[in-house]
């Protein structure tokens, strides 16, 4: 075969598998003759640096229109002859010598836009002015010869080489030789490419050069340092730009009494920090001492200011002083610019989290009454909307959001994502789909959320009825044992640290709810709140319970031992307290 594989590898390797094989050649002349012999001759010889610099760089013709792919001559046999195959006895010097057996070779080519062609490479010897067969054989190209301005051409190296090509089956095999003047035409050698030599550089160069490197930093210094102020100056004005309004009364809550802010000035002097009892979403909460009383502050990075001043927003609605709600006492600013830190100061309850009481301690029947009327007790009231007090969506209710008092009455905390519903007001832009997935309603993981105050107060109810199930898991008259490890709403069936589309799935798909065991209906009290609870994380959101209803349902159920409701907390911090900090 005239085209070997191992040729076109060769040919794609220099990048050029599309256009001429005279550009391929002038452009790649490290490709040797095994292009053009057959492979079951290529071992037999090495062709000298001459004679493959000839085959292997052929003159361009980029000028040439390429072959009309119809009409034209098709060549398909060759004659081959490699003159570095052929037996060492040369018939211009023996008359002896065998006559040359024909060699017929079959061109297969490669690409259907291409052509296979003939051709003869003689050899011109100056002294004897006599040629001489050097190859023949094969080759491919988009050009066909006879549109080419001349069918041969002549390199002129060490010793001339002329290379000539034909059309037609066999039309190398009694070719002879046309004279070095045919491939005059067109030489090979193209001349060398002058380049102008580069003035050498002067003096006044050299100044300009070493101006321009010394600039060209430092102006891309100034340009970086200005590009950072004018960063600073809208990432502090986006930061800082509500704290005259959100700060002009931080001192002191309304409910410490008039004129209290100017006799105390600011908390933040007031307080001081002792431990770390929690993190959360949007900061840690402290225990610290404000004079004799322990508080907790709940610290917000710079970042989450808004959370901050969402929070205080709903501690300072009218009516928010209320026994089921933490205890709000009041704001402050730490640091300024990038290091600001923005404290929120409650109420302190050492027993922590709904959630984290739950897993070392179990409930009696009065204990877990009195947890459930207080928590639906704080919904119901956040819910409500009376004597100036808008109603509030919690939008993350959970039991870790409810905070246990010494006395095991609850209230509810954590109001960084709540909504306030104003009559005449849309919900503005609030985002749908917040909250802890666990406790997010179907509508809210599925994204179907109607956004009225109706539906918004439903997904509160959805996530109070799995608060339910907790209190219910953690009775010793469902009956629990005492050793039995707490667990999660859905944990069984989704884990302990669920994705978004695992929630999807077991919630919204296959529609499963903590389960309820058998045992906690045998009592009364629990059984209303298995009813309850049912009730209240119905699929269909417009089914639920309202949290009015699950007060009413819950206050019902109340036992004989359990005392009455504690009275709030709202005694004014004394002036002397607030010099005694120790922890």
């Amino acid at each position: 075969m005239a085209i070997l594989k191992t040729g076109y590898s060769s040919l794609c390797e220099c990048g050029l598998e599309e256009g001429s094989l005279d550009h391929l050649f002038s452009n790649c002349p490290k490709l040797t003759v095994s292009l053009y012999a057959p492979q079951k001759h290529s071992a037999a010889g090495i062709y000298d640096a001459e004679i493959q610099s000839a085959l292997a760089a052929p003159p361009s013709d980029e000028n040439l229109p390429p072959r009309p792919k119809e009409g034209g001559v098709e060549t398909r046999y060759c004659e081959f002859f490699n003159d570095s195959t052929s037996p060492t006895c040369n018939s211009t010097q023996n008359t002896t010598c065998p006559p040359r057996t024909l060699v017929k070779e079959q061109c297969m080519p490669i690409e259907t836009d291409k052509s296979n062609h003939c051709f003869v490479l003689w050899e011109f010897d100056n002294i004897t002015n006599k040629a001489t067969v050097m190859v023949k054989g094969c080759f491919l190209d988009t050009v066909a010869c006879n549109d080419r301005a001349s069918a041969c051409r002549l390199h002129n190296m060490k010793r001339p080489l002329l290379h000539c090509c034909c059309e037609g089956d066999m039309c190398n095999e009694n070719s002879t030789f046309p004279g070095l003047e045919a491939g005059m035409s067109a030489p090979t050698e193209l001349p060398p490419e002058r380049i102008p030599a580069s003035p050498l550089p002067t003096s006044e160069d050299d100044t300009k050069a070493v101006i321009a490197y010394t600039l060209t930093p430092l102006f891309l210094l100034f340009a970086v340092l200005v590009g950072c102020y004018l960063l600073y100056r809208k990432r502090k004005g986006s930061s800082f730009a509500e704290l005259g309004s959100a700060e002009a009364s931080l001192s002191r809550p309304p409910s410490a009494g008039a004129g209290m802010e100017n006799e105390t000035g600011g908390l933040l002097s007031q307080v001081t920090l002792c431990e770390v009892r929690a993190r959360g979403r949007f900061g840690a909460v402290w225990r610290a001492k404000l004079g004799q009383r322990d508080v907790a502050v709940k610290v917000f990075p710079l970042q989450d200011k808004q959370s901050w001043l969402a929070e205080q927003e709903i501690y300072r609605l009218p009516r928010m002083d209320h026994p089921d709600i933490l205890h709000y006492i009041g704001v402050d600013k730490k640091g300024d610019n990038l290091q600001a830190e923005y404290w929120l100061i409650t109420a302190y309850h050492e027993k922590g989290s709904l959630c984290d009481y739950l897993k070392g301690h179990t409930l009696s029947w009065p204990e877990a009454w009195r947890v459930a009327a207080s928590v639906a007790r704080g919904l119901a009231h956040l819910h409500e909307e009376d004597g100036g007090k808008p109603a509030i969506a919690h939008r993350d209710f959970k039991s870790k959001n409810v905070l246990l008092k010494a006395d095991l009455s609850a209230c509810i905390a954590d109001f960084g994502l709540a909504l306030v519903f104003v009559a005449g007001h849309g919900c503005g832009d609030a985002h749908g789909q917040v909250g802890t997935r666990r406790y997010m309603a179907p509508e809210v993981l599925d994204g179907a959320i109607n956004f009225t105050k109706d539906a918004f107060l439903r997904i509160d109810m959805y996530a109070c009825a799995l608060v339910l199930w907790e209190i219910a898991s953690r009775c010793e008259d469902g009956p629990v044992e005492p050793t039995a490890q707490y667990r999660l709403p859905l944990e069984e069936e989704v884990g302990s640290h669920p994705g978004l589309e695992e929630m999807q799935e077991a919630v919204v798909q296959r529609k499963l709810r903590p389960h309820i065991p058998p045992q906690w209906r045998d009592h009364p009290g629990l059984s209303v709140i298995c009813d309850t609870m049912e009730e209240c994380w119905d699929h269909d959101a417009e089914a639920r319970l309202s949290a009015s209803c699950v007060l009413e349902r819950i206050a019902a159920q109340r036992p004989p031992t359990a005392p009455a409701p504690p009275t709030p907390d709202t005694t004014p911090l004394l002036i002397h307290e607030l010099h005694q900090n120790t922890c």
